[in-house]
């Protein structure tokens, strides 16, 4: 075959053209980082990167559950604290009180901090965090307790139809936990027993044995210590918090591990290689220049190259 002066001046632009390709390429790696800058580059290592950035936004999203669902539970659980600690003031008060000794005008004054922490449990009860009641159960946007209408003091909601439901917050792929403490019962229990002791104390012809009779319950016919049963439940509850506070840690540990784990896959999947991809970048260059060199030798300079 006769190979003719145009024909080695076609092959050595196609191969320059193709050098000047390559060269691109890896300056483009080497410039982002990363080994494809369109998903043509390569797709299955474009298809594996979505699917790890679709888990990492996964991550992130699941880490702001967490968040939210800390903050609950920690507000639950300062909240009943606060309501345990009234607790054992009410018993101390109680003890106080059932003494035949006090005057009308102390057992009033013992009364009256009485009243002061029924207000103050009522008020721990509509506890709201980002504009949501915590003890309301799925009614987050209504208070557990409001003014009794028609008369004084305050009441459990009666607009509360979903009281005793559990709030929910997915934590992981097919993960939910209960951030709320539903606290219908346990605030009604309690609000009604620190009326009974109110009404006991405010009552000139109770004597001491009956207010101390209050340590006995809510209701007349129990025998047990229902100021110890309420601060029992109210325990109980605390305990129930702090387990799903130790879960929330544990998940929030199995996150961070997932984190790390899928940003190693994506940095080994899609990450440039910095020196393969710099030794490649300076092979090519070599290459490069050495064809330009013998290309100078095979495309012979023309007439009009003298007159240009």
């Amino acid at each position: 075959m006769r190979v003719t002066q145009s024909m080695l001046s076609s092959n050595m632009l196609l191969n320059l053209n193709k050098s000047y390709g390559k060269m691109s390429k890896l300056q483009d790696q080497i410039n982002s980082g990363s080994k494809i800058t369109r998903p043509s580059d390569d797709p299955v290592v474009a298809v594996n990167g979505m699917g790890y950035r679709r888990d990492l936004a996964k991550v992130e999203q699941y880490t702001r559950n967490m968040i939210t669902a800390s903050n609950w539970l920690d507000s639950s659980d300062e909240s009943l604290n606060q309501v345990g600690e009234q607790m054992k003031r009410v018993r101390e008060l109680v003890i106080q009180a059932a003494n035949d000794t006090n005057t009308p005008e102390e057992r009033e004054k013992i009364k009256m901090e009485i009243d002061q922490i029924r207000q103050q449990i009522q008020d721990v009860g509509n506890t709201n965090i980002g504009g949501s009641y915590l003890f309301s159960g799925t009614n987050t946007n209504q208070p557990l307790f409001t003014p009794v209408v028609g008369g004084n003091g305050k009441e459990i909601n009666p607009a509360l139809n979903a009281p005793n439901e559990a709030v929910n917050i997915e934590i992981y792929d097919g993960i939910q936990i209960q951030v709320n403490t539903p606290g219908k019962d346990l605030f009604k229990n309690i609000d009604d027993m620190m009326g009974k002791i109110s009404d006991l104390l405010g009552d000139p012809n109770k004597t001491g044995t009956e207010i101390g009779d209050a340590l006995g319950g809510v209701s007349s016919s129990s025998n047990s210590d229902d100021i110890t049963t309420m601060h029992n439940k109210i325990l109980e509850a605390q305990a129930d918090v702090g387990a799903r506070q130790n879960r929330i840690e544990m998940m929030e540990n199995r996150l961070g591990i997932r984190e790390v784990s899928v940003t190693k896959q994506l940095r080994d999947t899609e990450s440039v290689d910095y020196s393969k991809a710099i030794t490649e970048m300076v092979t090519n260059e070599s290459i490069h220049q050495a064809a330009l060199s013998v290309g100078a030798k095979i495309i012979q300079q023309t007439l009009v190259d003298f007159i240009r």
